[in-house]
């Protein structure tokens, strides 16, 4: 496999993470989406990586499975806080969060 064919699946998942969170109201969905947007992320880090024969972009990977683990734990913490407090995660009913 070469470049190109790491370059078109990050893009095709880069895609369809961005049209999760585009087109979905779910907030769970969106945030699962945005995971999917920072693995294709890693893809191109490691395929340049692998390109190069250089490591650094295997610790630019490292560095954001750190970012996505802090991004879902988070952002499952504020949701399950949301629900509880609303009964709902759909983002049109979510208007302000000080409610």
């Amino acid at each position: 496999m070469g470049l190109t064919h790491y370059l078109v699946l990050a893009a095709a998942m880069f895609l369809v993470g961005m049209a999760g969170v585009v087109i979905r109201r779910n907030s769970l969905i969106m945030l699962m989406s945005i995971e999917i947007m920072l693995c294709a992320v890693n893809v191109v880090f490691a395929a340049y990586s692998r390109m190069h024969g250089d490591l650094s972009g295997h610790v630019f990977v490292l560095m954001n499975f750190a970012v996505a683990a802090a991004e879902a734990a988070i952002g499952l913490a504020i949701l399950v806080e949301i629900y509880r407090l609303r009964r709902t995660v759909n983002v049109d009913e979510l208007k302000t969060l000080m409610e």
